[in-house]
């Protein structure tokens, strides 16, 4: 069974740090893109950051760039996101994403939802892990 579990989530201060993961089981995810996104309370999903299939192009959200970095391990088939100098308007529940043999042309195009398609345009989702910035 194909499966991405995240966890990592948790509550941290203004300024504070997570560290994301998202493990995947039944599959390797070196074939695949990997996306990680987040969603608030009424709002819709947005793409934080995402990486290529051959981690040659990464994406950032403007919203979250230089604050936050995507990495990969295929060894322990993990994509990671550590975000530092949190704010409260990073508190989302955060998800990752994974789609097969996404270019480096591609990548912002993974991670830039499709207003038409959502959450249909990515292959597989985890069930999310929350992240809460909070004093």
């Amino acid at each position: 069974q194909l499966q991405l579990v995240e966890s990592g989530g948790g509550l941290v201060q203004p300024g504070g740090s997570l560290r994301l993961s998202c493990a995947a089981s039944g599959f390797t995810l070196n074939n695949y893109g990997i996306g990680w996104f987040r969603q608030a309370p009424g709002k819709e999903r947005e793409g934080v950051s995402c990486i290529s299939s051959s981690d040659g192009s990464i994406y950032y959200a403007e919203s979250v760039k230089g604050r936050f970095t995507i990495s990969r391990d295929n060894a322990k088939n993990t994509v990671y996101l550590q975000m530092n100098s949190l704010e409260p308007e990073d508190t989302s529940v955060y998800y990752c994403g994974a789609n097969m043999d996404v270019a480096d042309t591609a990548v912002k195009g993974m991670c830039v939802l499709p207003a038409a398609a959502g959450a249909h345009a990515i292959d597989y989702w985890g069930n999310g892990t929350l992240g809460t910035v909070s004093s």
